[in-house]
């Protein structure tokens, strides 16, 4: 029998069904955990502003900011009121810059 017989076949995706395939459930957010404990202060600020700049990057890929030169500190900062986030520093918002830099 060939090997490829064998293989499972893989579930169809939204591209590949012939029918939009239905979600198994709605999204819901990842629960949060604690910080691990007995690092450095400084580690603590930098995982915290890397997180807040990458729910800004998604809040403007999703608002239709796709390269980082459309985001200036001004329109992060619009984006970050938007969303419900205190106003990010120019340091944050370059984070943001960089992070919708290489995504790709």
């Amino acid at each position: 029998m060939p090997a490829a017989a064998l293989k499972p076949k893989p579930l169809p995706t939204q591209s590949t069904a012939k029918r939009p395939v239905l979600l198994d459930m709605p999204y819901t957010p990842v629960e949060k955990r604690p910080l691990p404990p007995g690092r450095p202060r400084e580690w603590y600020v930098t995982h915290n502003r890397r997180l807040k700049a990458m729910r800004l990057a998604i809040a403007l890929l999703d608002s239709g900011v796709y390269v980082p030169n459309q985001a200036r500190n001004e329109t992060i900062r619009s984006t970050a009121e938007m969303i419900g986030v205190h106003p990010p520093s120019d340091t944050t918002c370059h984070i943001v810059r960089a992070f919708m830099r290489y995504s790709r």
